[in-house]
C-alpha cells in the first residue's frame, strides 16, 4: 500500500489526511485551528493527531490552501509598489505606491519608446522601506519583456525586495488584468512563503522527507520553486481541491460542490467529472486576473464572516474575524469587558467603509509585530504594544494609550495582517442557538443579545434572522452560479434579483409566491456543511450529499491530483502574403523563423524541454505531453488560405513522484487525471456511503 499526506490550511482550520493512494481511501484524518500568527502551530497540531506509523510511510505530501484567496478577498498581504511601463493602470486593485514611466512595445514586440530608467530609479528610491515587493507591468510586454526585466534588475539593485514581472505570470493580452495579477502575486509572496516555511519546518520535525507539492487553482500540483515564485497561481487552490475531493469521496461526476470554510463559500459545478476552466482568468473579489483556474464562484460568507448591526440593519461582511465564542474560551477575562458594553444608541451612522466601523462588542489582538525597518506610524506601534497579550476593545486601547482613537491604525494593521479583529460571526450564531458547543456559548449569546437590542428584536428572533440571512445568501450564490453555468448571464438584474430573493428568503410577500428548484445534487465540503447545506437543499428542492469525510474534503483532493503545467505560444507571419518569415512569442522569449513548420517545431520542442525540466524539478514522474493547436487563416485568393496566426498550448502532466522514486502505484483515478487534466475522472473504487439529506 502506498500512502500520501494531504493537507489543507484554511482561514479557520488546518486539515490533514493520510490517503491510501491505491484505493483512494482515507486512512486517518485530523483537524486543528489555523494559527495565523504562527502557521506551524496549527500544522503541527493536525499532524500530531494522525497515526504516527502511517505518517512514517507517506511517499508524497501535497498542500492546498485558501490563504491566497482569503488574503485577496480581505485585502491583506505585503505592501506593493507598481511600476507601469507605457500605459496607466486602471487602479481596479489597490496598490500602496505606483508610477507610470515611458517605455513599452507594440504588438510585434518592437520598442515604441525607450524605458525611462531615471524615472524608475527615482521612484524606487522614494519607496525605500515603504514596500515589501515591486510589481512590474509593461505595455505589450508579452511580446517583448525587455523593459519589464530591466525594471526588475533596478528593483533588485535599489531596494533588494522581490520584483515580479507580468510576462512571467501570463501570456494573455489585457494590460490591466496582467497588472492586477502581478500585484496580487507580489502581495502574496510573504503569505505563501510563511506557509511553505511553516509546513517544511513541521515536516522536518516529524521526519517526513517526502516531496512537497501544492495545488494550483486549476487543480494541478506545482513544485516548491514554482510555489515560491508564482504564489498567485494558488488562488482558488482550496476550492479546486474540494472539487477533486468531492469526486473521490462520493464518486459523483455531475453535481454542485459547495465548500464552506471560515472565510468564504466556494461553489463549483461538475459535469461529467469536470468543471469548466475560466478561459479569461479567475475573478477574485470582483477583479479579473490572468490566473488559469476552475470556474468557481467565491463569496465572502463563511463560518467566521463578520456580522454587524449598523443603523438597525444586519450586515454580513467578507472580513474574517475570530468568533467571539472562541476568543472568550481562550481569554475568559473578555467576558468582563462584554458585561461593560454600553447599549447601542438609536442613532444613525454615516458609514462609507464598513471595515472602518468598529462596534463596542469587537476586540482586537496583536498577531505579530512588523520588522523594525518597516515605516509605520507612532500610533501603529503604540497600538501593537497595547494589544499584546489579552485582546482589547479600541475604546479601552485608546484610554490606555492616551489617544482619542486608534481606529485608523487598527484598520490598517488589520489589513496588513498584524492585528486580528474579534467579533460576532455565523459560528457565534450557531453557539448562541445551541447548535454548536465547541467554545463559549454564553459569550456568544451575550453579544447576540447586544446586537439584537440594536435591531430592536428579541434575542431568539434575531438569531433566526441571522440564520435566515446566511441561508438566503448561500442559496442566492448557488442559484447565480448555476444560472451563469447554464446561460452565461452573470447579472440577474433588478427583477431577477428580486425574484431569487423572494424564492430563497423563506418569507415571500403576500402578493407573489415563487420557488426555485436545482436539478443537480449538492455535495457539501467543509466542517460547517451539516449546519447549512441541508437547509439549502430543502429551500431549493434538491438532493444533498455529505460524506463522512467531507470535513477534510480539501485535504483529500490535495493529494489526489496530478502534477501539470503548460506554456502558450503565439506564432504570426511577418507578412501574411509572403508566408515565409514568422515570429513566435511565448514566456520563453521572442523568436524569428524562416517558415511556419520551423516555428512550430522549434517552439514546441523548446516548450516541451522547459516543461519537462520544470516537472522533473517538481518531482513528477510518468510525464506525458499534449499539444493543442488552433490556426487562424485569411482568404487571399491563392490555392489555400494564408495563415494569420497560430495559437499553441503545450501541456505536460505526470504523477507526483513518491519518496525514494520507488515503483509508482497505478492510482485508480490517475490515468484519467493525466490524460484529461486534473479534473477528469474520480475514484474507481466504491466510495464510502455518503450521508444523504433530502
Amino acid at each position: 500500500m502506498r500512502t500520501g499526506l494531504g493537507m489543507d490550511t484554511g482561514g479557520t482550520y488546518t486539515d490533514a489526511v493520510v490517503m491510501d493512494l491505491d484505493a483512494g481511501r482515507v486512512l486517518c484524518k485530523a483537524k486543528s485551528p489555523t494559527t495565523r500568527e504562527d502557521l506551524s502551530i496549527g500544522i503541527r497540531g493536525a499532524l500530531s493527531a494522525l497515526d504516527r506509523e502511517l505518517l512514517d510511510g507517506v511517499g508524497v505530501v501535497s498542500l492546498s490552501s485558501t490563504l491566497a484567496t482569503n488574503s485577496i478577498v480581505e485585502g491583506k498581504g505585503a505592501r506593493v509598489a507598481l511600476v507601469s511601463i507605457g500605459m496607466d493602470y486602471d487602479n481596479s486593485l489597490r496598490v500602496d505606491h505606483a508610477v507610470t514611466v515611458a517605455g513599452g512595445h507594440d504588438v510585434y514586440g518592437n520598442q515604441v519608446a525607450p524605458l525611462d530608467e531615471d524615472a524608475v530609479r527615482s521612484f524606487l528610491e522614494s519607496v525605500r522601506g515603504k514596500v515589501d515587493g515591486v510589481a512590474v507591468t509593461g505595455y505589450f510586454a508579452i511580446r517583448n519583456p525587455a523593459h519589464e526585466n530591466r525594471v526588475r534588475e533596478l528593483a533588485d539593485e535599489v531596494l533588494g525586495v522581490p520584483a515580479v514581472c507580468g510576462h512571467d505570470l501570463s501570456s494573455s493580452l489585457g494590460f490591466n488584468e496582467r497588472a492586477a495579477t502581478c500585484i496580487m502575486n507580489t502581495r502574496l509572496i510573504p503569505v505563501i512563503r510563511d506557509l511553505m516555511e511553516s509546513v517544511e519546518k513541521v515536516l522536518k520535525e516529524f521526519g517526513i522527507r517526502a516531496p512537497l507539492m501544492m495545488v494550483r487553482g486549476d487543480g494541478s500540483m506545482m513544485g516548491r520553486a514554482e510555489i515560491r515564485n508564482r504564489p498567485v497561481e494558488t488562488i482558488l487552490s482550496g476550492p479546486a481541491s474540494s472539487l477533486i475531493g468531492a469526486m473521490v469521496l462520493t464518486g459523483r461526476r455531475d453535481a454542485v460542490v459547495m465548500d464552506i470554510g471560515g472565510t468564504t463559500t466556494d461553489i463549483g459545478i461538475l459535469r461529467d467529472g469536470k468543471p469548466r476552466l475560466e478561459p479569461e482568468g479567475a475573478v477574485i473579489g470582483g477583479i479579473r486576473t490572468r490566473v488559469l483556474a476552475a470556474e468557481i464562484t467565491t463569496s465572502g460568507i463563511g463560518g467566521d464572516s463578520r456580522m454587524i448591526v449598523i443603523n438597525g440593519k444586519l450586515r454580513t461582511t467578507p472580513l474574517r474575524v475570530m468568533p467571539i465564542c472562541r476568543a472568550c474560551a481562550e481569554w475568559p477575562e473578555l467576558r468582563d469587558a462584554l458585561a461593560r458594553m454600553p447599549r447601542i444608541r438609536p442613532i444613525r451612522y454615516a458609514v462609507r467603509d464598513q471595515d472602518s466601523f468598529v462596534m463596542d462588542s469587537e476586540f482586537f489582538r496583536t498577531l505579530r509585530h512588523p520588522p523594525a525597518s518597516m515605516d509605520i506610524s507612532e500610533d501603529d506601534r503604540a497600538l501593537l504594544d497595547i494589544l499584546e497579550g489579552t485582546p482589547k476593545t479600541l475604546r479601552d486601547a485608546a484610554v490606555r494609550g492616551g489617544r482619542l482613537s486608534f481606529t485608523e491604525s487598527a484598520v490598517e494593521l488589520e489589513r496588513l495582517g498584524y492585528v486580528q479583529r474579534i467579533g460576532f460571526t455565523p459560528t457565534d450564531m450557531l453557539h448562541a442557538r445551541g447548535e454548536m458547543d465547541s467554545f463559549d456559548s454564553d459569550a456568544a449569546r451575550t453579544v447576540a443579545a447586544y446586537l439584537a437590542d440594536g435591531m430592536g428584536m428579541p434575542l431568539d428572533a434575531f438569531l433566526d434572522h441571522c440564520r435566515a440571512a446566511v441561508r438566503a445568501r448561500l442559496c442566492t450564490e448557488l442559484v447565480k452560479r448555476i444560472m451563469y453555468e447554464d446561460t452565461g448571464i452573470e447579472d440577474l438584474g433588478t427583477a431577477g434579483g428580486a425574484l431569487v430573493s423572494m424564492a430563497v428568503s423563506g418569507n415571500p410577500p403576500k402578493g407573489l409566491g415563487c420557488s426555485l428548484r436545482v436539478n443537480m445534487p449538492v455535495i457539501g465540503i467543509g466542517a460547517p456543511v451539516e449546519a447549512y447545506i441541508p437547509q439549502v437543499g430543502e429551500t431549493l428542492g434538491t438532493e444533498v450529499l455529505i460524506h463522512p469525510d467531507s470535513d477534510v474534503g480539501n485535504a483529500v483532493g490535495a493529494v489526489c491530483s496530478s502534477v501539470s503545467d503548460s506554456i502558450s505560444i503565439l506564432i504570426r507571419p511577418v507578412n501574411v502574403l509572403d508566408g515565409r518569415d514568422f515570429t513566435s512569442f511565448s514566456k520563453l522569449g521572442r523568436g524569428q523563423h524562416p517558415s511556419l513548420e520551423d516555428a512550430v517545431e522549434s517552439t514546441v520542442a523548446a516548450a516541451r524541454a522547459e516543461l519537462e525540466r520544470s516537472l522533473l524539478a517538481s518531482g513528477a514522474e510518468g510525464i506525458e505531453f499534449s499539444v493543442d493547436r488552433t490556426d487562424r487563416t485569411m482568404d487571399v485568393g491563392a490555392e489555400k488560405p494564408a495563415i494569420t496566426e497560430v495559437s499553441i498550448t503545450v501541456t505536460a502532466a505526470g504523477r507526483p513522484g513518491l519518496l525514494g522514486r520507488r515503483p509508482l502505484p497505478e492510482f485508480p483515478y490517475m490515468k484519467l487525471l493525466i490524460r484529461w487534466g486534473p479534473f477528469r475522472g474520480a475514484c474507481n473504487s466504491p466510495p464510502e456511503p455518503a450521508t444523504r439529506c433530502a
